[in-house]
């Protein structure tokens, strides 16, 4: 009996020792990287294509998250300088840090809150959540601070959701349908699926940095016109020409930055759709990659994604706001009508306007400002779609993806040139502003006021 009575102090004693021992360890090591915000990325992303958004939904999807995630960072170290008062709308708050934060998991549950906030399949990100912490806490966080950590990071989640509530997405919801028009150069549905012009009032959401939508107002498009000697004709002949003549390097290029989350397939009488990740989805996934070749901390990852997705958010505004101005007819459309009814191009038309290029525009704004971040040249391996069946690419900078993702769009012959080459300025315009603008960390607001 009396061995059996210290056999169970025994094991109780250890059991507590096990407790203390996990509870007294240095917990602050437990996460330093950006390993556990870039997960919770690669997740919204999974539930982004899951819920079939829209690349300019996408964008803002992203941008909250990765905003709220950056917010506590910021409060965590005054080398990082807070977006409130700089983001249009974007009001100053206090917090409380009376008391001890684990301000890697705060940022971790910020980012958490605002991105199941942002979608559909709320479950999905809320798993994702459970085992990331379950994870955390095993690891030896104590239990009063990390309860304390996640309130805290759901409490700068509040602030930057009441934000986004005022940007006019929600309102945007009921707005009108595009209205397909009549006149010759406007754009028209393609097939397969002849679906409606995607988010024809884009122009009417709140930017981050934008003074208004058309502050870089493009170009007008070559004007319209069916006459063979006339440039808008051979604009479209170079369309035809490459796609008929592609080099297996060019069909690489094109497939490799697709992005079209509409993709839709016909087999007999079957139609259904191939989920894909969204432009700008590609280049968050670059934000990620980026970070981790530089081997931030988990505050320097959640500055990489806050800034590219301001940048991204932007530039669908910009880039949309001229799309539903010029309602320009696509390739598909016009070499169809008046050069060969047989043509098809090697990518699958995306359901809105050509003019301009989303990807060149969005491209060129994020390069702009990975480019702020990293500097130049910046090796990579570019491994975003792999999970989608494709190889990797590997590019030297951040100029370098952007130029190839804005000439895909010719290759895959769903965009004329003015739109690629008038995008990729838009784009670069956007980013030089949004550097110039906004700074996330304390020493570069000297800079900024010279």
């Amino acid at each position: 009996m009396k061995n059996n009575i210290q056999k169970l102090f025994l094991a109780i004693l250890v059991t507590v020792v096990g407790f203390a021992c996990q509870d007294n360890k240095d917990y602050k090591e437990v996460i330093t990287d950006g390993d556990y915000l870039i997960s919770a990325q690669l997740k919204l992303t999974d539930v982004i294509i899951h819920d079939i958004f829209s690349p300019p939904v996408a964008s803002r999807i992203y941008a909250y998250p990765a905003i709220a995630a950056f917010e506590v960072a910021a409060l965590s170290d005054p080398s990082y300088k807070s977006l409130m008062g700089q983001l249009n709308g974007f009001e100053k708050a206090e917090f409380d840090l009376s008391e001890e934060i684990y301000f890697p998991l705060a940022s971790l549950a910020a980012y958490y809150k605002v991105g199941t906030a942002m979608i559909f399949s709320e479950n999905l990100v809320q798993d994702h959540k459970e085992k990331a912490f379950k994870a955390i806490k095993e690891k030896g966080v104590p239990k009063k601070v990390f309860e304390r950590s996640v309130a805290f990071g759901e409490s700068v989640a509040d602030h930057v959701i009441a934000y986004s509530k005022k940007d006019n997405y929600h309102e945007s919801r009921s707005f009108e349908k595009y209205t397909v028009r009549s006149d010759a150069y406007t754009w028209q549905p393609t097939p397969p699926a002849y679906m409606e012009g995607i988010e024809p009032h884009w122009n009417k959401i709140r930017p981050f940095v934008l003074e208004s939508p058309d502050q870089f107002k493009s170009v007008p498009p070559t004007e319209f016109s069916t006459d063979p000697s006339s440039l808008f004709y051979k604009e479209a002949e170079e369309v035809f020409n490459v796609v008929k003549n592609l080099t297996q390097e060019q069909s690489d290029i094109a497939y490799f930055w697709d992005c079209n989350p509409y993709k839709v397939n016909v087999k007999g009488h079957v139609m259904f759709a191939e989920k894909k990740i969204t432009p700008g989805g590609h280049w968050m996934g670059i934000a990620a990659i980026s970070s981790k070749t530089a081997g931030q901390d988990w505050k320097g990852t959640a500055e990489t994604l806050a800034f590219t997705s301001i940048a991204l958010f932007d530039a669908f505004i910009a880039c949309w706001d001229e799309k539903y101005r010029s309602v320009l007819i696509r390739p598909e459309t016009y070499i169809n009508k008046y050069m060969d009814e047989d043509w098809l191009p090697v990518l699958q038309t995306p359901p809105f306007p050509e003019y301009t290029s989303g990807h060149s525009v969005a491209s060129n704004a994020a390069a702009e400002a990975l480019k702020n971040l990293f500097g130049e040249p910046f090796h990579f391996v570019d491994s975003t779609e792999v999970a989608y069946g494709l190889p990797i690419r590997e590019f030297d900078s951040f100029r370098q993806a952007a130029d190839e993702a804005a000439i895909s769009r010719l290759y895959g012959g769903i965009h004329y040139m003015p739109a690629i080459v008038h995008g990729s300025t838009k784009g670069q315009n956007l980013g030089f502003y949004l550097n110039g603008k906004v700074a996330t960390k304390s020493n570069n607001l000297a800079k900024m006021d010279e």
